[in-house]
């Protein structure tokens, strides 16, 4: 990639207010254009269907039309973000959407909010990585959305032989917004009611704090992650001597 990778917080906050937007687009492209041109088709596009994966999206279709998306959806999402995920998939077949076929778990955020981010995002998240044979995944995550995400690099490797580049992670909100406007991008029609981060209906409130403040109100998950960007995602596949055990058992 050709742009120099950062390694340390201070280095990400110092590009958070030492850059202006169109530089930061700049370097943006230039992350995700040294990845695709690395990774080709095994590179995919992550879309959470916010504001953030909306700038990512329209980025990488920059770079290159064959650039393809997954979605994760829940059957908690609100039916504003359902409707925006069926005319984005019509308008976008290169997005393919994966969900969690467990319909048992109905009220489990309200007992163990953590597990059924485990069932409803971060499973179907390993399923799409593993579907695409991805070697490098793009998302939206941004350092100044919220206090969970202020350790974060704009290309990491938390899994073995899985890339994950953060391409906007130094754009504030307010820079999302102004690329949305330049570019004449639609996003969710929540956002028009006060919502700053989108999420499943019973985690997502609106809010007065940061970004991310209104998810997981009243719960140990107050303003923090599903699990995508904080746990392994990469399968892990079993040694033939050890299927072969479990096999003859």
């Amino acid at each position: 990639m050709k742009t120099e990778n950062i390694t340390t917080s201070e280095d990400v906050f110092k590009l958070v207010n030492g850059l202006t937007l169109n530089q930061k687009i700049d370097r943006s492209l230039d992350l995700i254009d040294g990845a695709y041109k690395e990774y080709g088709d095994n590179l995919v596009v992550a879309n959470s269907l916010g504001k953030d994966s909306c700038v990512v999206w329209d980025l990488a279709k920059q770079v290159s039309s064959d650039i393809k998306g997954f979605i994760v959806t829940t059957p908690f999402k609100p039916e504003e973000t359902k409707q925006y995920m069926r005319d984005f998939v019509e308008h976008y077949p290169e997005s393919k959407v994966f969900e969690s076929d467990n319909r048992t778990e109905t009220n489990l955020y309200e007992t163990d909010p953590d597990q059924c981010c485990e069932i409803f995002k971060v499973e179907p998240t390993r399923e799409a990585l593993e579907h695409f044979q991805s070697e490098c995944w793009v998302t939206g995550l941004r350092c100044t959305e919220g206090r969970t995400r202020t350790d974060y690099r704009e290309v990491e490797l938390r899994d073995t032989g899985l890339i994950k580049l953060n391409p906007i992670l130094i754009w504030e909100e307010r820079e999302v917004w102004q690329y949305l406007a330049m570019n004449n991008v639609k996003v969710n029609e929540l956002y028009k009611e006060g919502y700053r981060s989108l999420g499943c209906s019973p985690c997502t409130a609106i809010s007065t704090g940061d970004e991310r403040s209104g998810r997981w109100v009243g719960s140990s998950k107050c303003g923090g992650e599903c699990g995508i960007h904080t746990r392994p995602l990469k399968r892990q596949v079993k040694k033939r001597e050890t299927i072969l055990e479990e096999a003859i058992r």
